[in-house]
């Protein structure tokens, strides 16, 4: 069994980023309260799931704690942003990711 997952940190906020396609349990909100959850769970303030898009180069789907969807988060965003750079999925540093909310442009700022 593996789960692979990135956790990022962002001006106070912890996400936890990962591919849906690379887990070997569902999403559901039970599952991400349990994943969320800081004494049993790996512990963040949400799950930045990939997804796809056909508006914009990558998809992301934005869950809170309790399991709900939320429209967009900055410090989420941003943790994204840096999952994507980091696990190779881009090599570009400027791209754009679809959320619930609308489209957002991301441009890393990352020393080497």
């Amino acid at each position: 069994m593996k789960n692979a997952f990135f956790k990022g940190h962002g001006l106070g906020n912890d996400y936890i980023a990962l591919d849906p396609d690379e887990l070997d349990f569902r999403l559901t909100p039970k599952n991400i309260r349990a994943v969320c959850d800081r004494n049993w769970g790996a512990g963040s303030d949400g799950i930045l799931a990939l997804s796809k898009s056909r508006r914009a180069d990558f998809g992301v789907r934005i869950y809170n704690p309790d399991g709900s969807e939320a429209e967009k988060s900055g410090n989420g965003l941003r943790i994204f942003g840096r999952y994507l750079y980091a696990t190779r999925r881009t090599r570009r540093r400027s791209f754009t990711v679809e959320t619930k909310g609308g489209l957002v442009a991301i441009d890393l700022h990352i020393d080497k």
